[in-house]
């Protein structure tokens, strides 16, 4: 059987192959990503692969399905990409990857939030230039600080573990409360207000969909304590980004630490560094002193990049079968 893999990236490729010689499957790589242009590419393909950013909207569903594609397999735990109702009626099974390493990104917001705070980053450019004076690097205690979490789930949980370490005092909210988190003493709040105005730091573990899209806006941005730190290491969409931005101008938000952004599928996981940035939203937000932008990057370990292989390989292997594992549609 020929499966299709769409923006297939350098670095994920060898733990795909990895994965992919137990099996009697023949592997066609696609750079490009899976949009309704590119949709063409996978005529005479049942089973297709996409990932983060690749457009699963009605009309790019529809050519799939006109094509015979039954299944794509998504690399990736968030589905939000994915024209739900449009695969239901094109009978199109979707699966994806929910829990590839919740340490991963849990770990990575932990070192932005480390980052931001001790000016890490600003530090190393200052001590390359040999410049070893302390100023503009005075950061504050995580011992005892108050932190939010949006989203109490596989990630969620771990960063709540971490932080617990730091001995901080911790608030979430998440409308299905975790009872592991619930052990380790974290106080759930019935309503965001509470944890915008409470909480020193604010980190999202949540999924984007309609309840959640620009959880982070203006009023939201009022709610919180002035100087607040806040962490995104989601989805893009999560964040109102012209909000934000006018609570840095005005100081409301202290520090910011993205990982990603609302219109990320036009910029992340290429080498755009000779062309002409093109979104002035995103070049805006580069100007601050005070903001550590990162390209989605928190989900690479070779921890994640193998159980994604693993499980996105176990998800075909499923549906050749019958079986329903990790569906989406």
């Amino acid at each position: 059987m020929k499966i299709a893999i769409f923006n297939a990236k350098s670095f994920e490729i060898p733990f795909l192959q990895a994965v992919h010689g137990h099996l009697n499957y023949q592997l066609d790589y696609y750079e490009t990503r899976l949009t309704s242009q590119t949709a063409t590419l996978a005529k005479g393909y049942t089973i297709i692969s996409c990932f983060v950013n690749d457009e699963l909207t009605d009309s790019t569903l529809k050519i799939l399905a006109a094509q015979k594609v039954k299944m794509i397999a998504l690399r990736c735990a968030g589905f939000n990409q994915v024209d739900i109702n449009a695969a239901k009626n094109y009978g199109i099974s979707i699966t994806r990857v929910p829990a590839y390493s919740p340490y991963a990104v849990a770990e990575f917001a932990v070192g932005l939030i480390l980052s931001l705070n001790r000016k890490i980053h600003r530090a190393y450019w200052h001590v390359r230039e040999h410049n070893f004076s302390l100023n503009g690097l005075l950061g504050f205690d995580l011992h005892q600080r108050t932190i939010g979490i949006i989203g109490t789930g596989n990630i969620g949980s771990v960063f709540a573990r971490i932080m617990q370490g730091f001995g901080c005092k911790l608030l979430a909210f998440d409308p299905l409360p975790n009872a592991e988190c619930k052990r380790l003493g974290v106080h759930y709040v019935r309503e965001l207000a509470e944890l915008y105005q409470a909480a020193d730091i604010i980190s999202l573990h949540c999924p984007l969909n309609k309840q959640t899209e620009h959880l982070i806006d203006k009023l939201a941005i009022a709610q919180m304590r002035p100087g607040v730190m806040l962490i995104n290491t989601s989805r893009g969409g999560l964040l109102d980004t012209k909000a934000v931005i006018q609570g840095l101008k005005t100081k409301q938000i202290g520090y910011l630490g993205i990982d990603v952004y609302e219109e990320e599928d036009k910029l992340f996981f290429a080498d755009r560094s000779d062309t002409i940035l093109q979104d002035d939203v995103f070049a805006r937000l580069e100007t601050f002193p005070n903001v550590i932008i990162t390209g989605h990057q928190a989900f690479f370990t070779r921890e994640a990049l193998s159980n994604i292989a693993q499980t996105t390989f176990a998800n075909i292997e499923a549906f050749n079968k019958g079986e329903t594992i990790n569906r989406v549609v």
